[in-house]
This record gives C-alpha cells, sequence and structure tokens, in this order.
C-alpha cells in the first residue's frame, strides 16, 4: 500500500508556485499502487485531484482532499514498420523528456511540441499543440483506468473527442478515468513542419537549409525560451488563455476596426484569435497587478511575481477577460484549469 501523508505543501508541484496544501498527499508509481489507493478510506472519504507536472492549474485554494502525483514511468516500442513507429509511454513521464528521447531515436512527428511543460498523460486531455502540431496528429490511443470498475479500457483517436485543447476527459468522462499510458504514431522518416511561427527564420538565422527533427526541436525551444518565462524563475503556468475561434463574418468586421489583428483560418470556416494580441491591445503586456502580472515579452502569460494567491491570479484573468470582451467583443477563456 502507498504512504498517504497529511497537510502536505503543493508549492513546489505547481509551476505557478502558489503556496496551498493539500489535506493528504500521495505518489503512485504502478496501475497496482493506483487500484489500491482507489479503494482506500482517503480517497473515498471526498475530495481527490490527480496531479502530473503542475503546469496546467491554478491553486485559488487549499485542497480539502487528496492529490495523487502520477509516478507512472516508462517509454517502449511496441511495433514498427519501416516508416512508423508506435512508442507506448506512461502518463507519468515528463512530456519534454519523451519529445527529447523521440529525437534521440530519430523518431519524427513531436519536434515541434519541444519544451511544452507538463506530464505526458496530461498531453489528451488538454490536446496539446504548438507550432502547427497538435497531439492529436501523432495519437494512435491511449490506456485509461475506469475509477470506478477499476478496469483499463483502451481509447482510440474518435474515442477521446479531441477538439483545440479539448478532449472528452475534458468533459463528458472528466474524473471518471486516470490515464495510464499514451502510445503514440511517429515516423521514421520526418516531414517536418517549419512554417509555422518563427520556426523557419530561427532555422535562416542557424544557417540550416536542411532541419533534422533535432534542428527543428532546437527551433522551437530557442523561441520558447525567449518568449516564455522559466517556471523555476518566475511563477507561470504558460499560456493562460486558449486562443478564440470567431467565425469569418466577425472576423471581418474586427479586421475592418483593427487593421492589425492576427487571425489563422481554420478548416472549418472559422479564424482562430491570437489571444495575445487581443490581450495585449487592451494594456495589459508588463502590467503588474498586487503580486501578479501579465509578462513583459508575452502578455498570454500570468505570472507570480513572488507571494501572489491563486485568487489573486484568477481576479487578474477575469479582469483581462472582461477588458477583451468589452474592447472586441471576444470570449477569451483559461487553458489552465482553476481549482
Amino acid at each position: 500500500m502507498v504512504s498517504i501523508l497529511h497537510n502536505q505543501s503543493l508549492k513546489s508541484f505547481n509551476t505557478f508556485g502558489l503556496d496551498v496544501s493539500a489535506r493528504y498527499l500521495v505518489e503512485v508509481h504502478s496501475l497496482d499502487e493506483l487500484k489500491g489507493l482507489v479503494k482506500s478510506e482517503e480517497y473515498l472519504s471526498g475530495q481527490h485531484l490527480f496531479l502530473g507536472g503542475g503546469s496546467n492549474v491554478l491553486f485559488t485554494q487549499d485542497v480539502k482532499g487528496l492529490v495523487v502525483r502520477n509516478l507512472l514511468k516508462g517509454i517502449a516500442v511496441v511495433n514498427q514498420s519501416a516508416d512508423d513507429v508506435y512508442v507506448k509511454v506512461a502518463s507519468g513521464e515528463v512530456w519534454h523528456e519523451f519529445v527529447l528521447n523521440c529525437i534521440a531515436n530519430g523518431w519524427a512527428g513531436v519536434e515541434n511540441l519541444s519544451l511544452i511543460p507538463g506530464s505526458v498523460g496530461a498531453g489528451p486531455m488538454q490536446n496539446i499543440g504548438a507550432y502547427g502540431v497538435e497531439l492529436k496528429d501523432v495519437f494512435y490511443e491511449l490506456e485509461a483506468l475506469d475509477l470506478e470498475s477499476l478496469e483499463v479500457k483502451v481509447f482510440s483517436k474518435e474515442d477521446c473527442k479531441f477538439g483545440y485543447r479539448e478532449s472528452v476527459f475534458k468533459h463528458e468522462l472528466k474524473g471518471k478515468y486516470f490515464i495510464t499510458s499514451v502510445t503514440f504514431n511517429l515516423q521514421q522518416h520526418a516531414t517536418l513542419n517549419t512554417s509555422y511561427g518563427a520556426i523557419q527564420q530561427q532555422l535562416n538565422l542557424k544557417g540550416i537549409a536542411a532541419p533534422s527533427i533535432k534542428d527543428v526541436s532546437d527551433a522551437v525551444i530557442a523561441i520558447r525560451s525567449t518568449k516564455l518565462p522559466n517556471p523555476n524563475v518566475l511563477g507561470n503556468a504558460g499560456s493562460f488563455f486558449k486562443n478564440p475561434e470567431v467565425e469569418s463574418t466577425l472576423f471581418s468586421e474586427l479586421k475592418a476596426a483593427h487593421p492589425d489583428i492576427v487571425g489563422y483560418p481554420l478548416e472549418s470556416g472559422n479564424v482562430k484569435l491570437a489571444a495575445g494580441w487581443l490581450i495585449e491591445q487592451c494594456g495589459w503586456k508588463g502590467k503588474i497587478v498586487g503580486n501578479c502580472g501579465s509578462h513583459k515579452d508575452q502578455a498570454l502569460v500570468l505570472v507570480n511575481y513572488g507571494g501572489a494567491t491563486g485568487a489573486e491570479v484568477y481576479a487578474l484573468a477575469l479582469s483581462i477577460k472582461k477588458s477583451v470582451f468589452e474592447k472586441f467583443g471576444v470570449e477569451i477563456n483559461p487553458e489552465v484549469n482553476v481549482i
């Protein structure tokens, strides 16, 4: 049976660095430990929260129940051909370390997703994405423990109902399953995506004409490092808001009123707006409110300058959301889970 700790600080387990506590804290390293935990009195007696890297959560209060840290580990090739390789990854693996492992082995597909914080298990829940690639593009299947029946179920891509920063695990199946592993369909021969953002510009700067997957990864790391503050130095959870989608007619109206507005056409006919641009136009970039604020280099990132509470950060987020709606008539919503 796993050891359950009482009244534990979560400050080092969330990238905002918020000083909140959990009534109970436990680490699970295996499926058997997880199954045993789910039957425990501490789990059954009240609130419980599964925590990966703590990079996509904003704690606005102490957790009165049980916090479960996912430390399931393991990376294994389960099938491969001349073109494809299927890699099964335990959900507690650190996402960026998994990406680096793929690059070291020459497996292509996740290089654009370098330096995204968090765990592998959180990836499909959020359908993480960056620089023109989303997790669903390389997803094959996942295994998840039914927290009631304690049976392991296999979910296909269709079962997961992936959308923009969305999946079935954020909605109808929220809190009902614990993702234990994710299997990715990667490529033995890379088809690189360098057209999004500043990747090509970064490669040109380095004089790289025929990039490898490592070159693309290095470019993404360089770009992200200049745009996003290191959470070990300045508490943050990366991009706080999702980029909103609007209908093309509304985008045309916004474009007429704001010629510099940033928008990306989608297959659906809608247009994805850059939330960071909207926030910046409302005067929030670099603005400090109490102990928190919008980062000076990226308005989309809310930061803890030291001593902030989750309630402070959330109040700031609501103020930003309100001002964007008042100026543009567009609603922006958190990408971060507010607890």
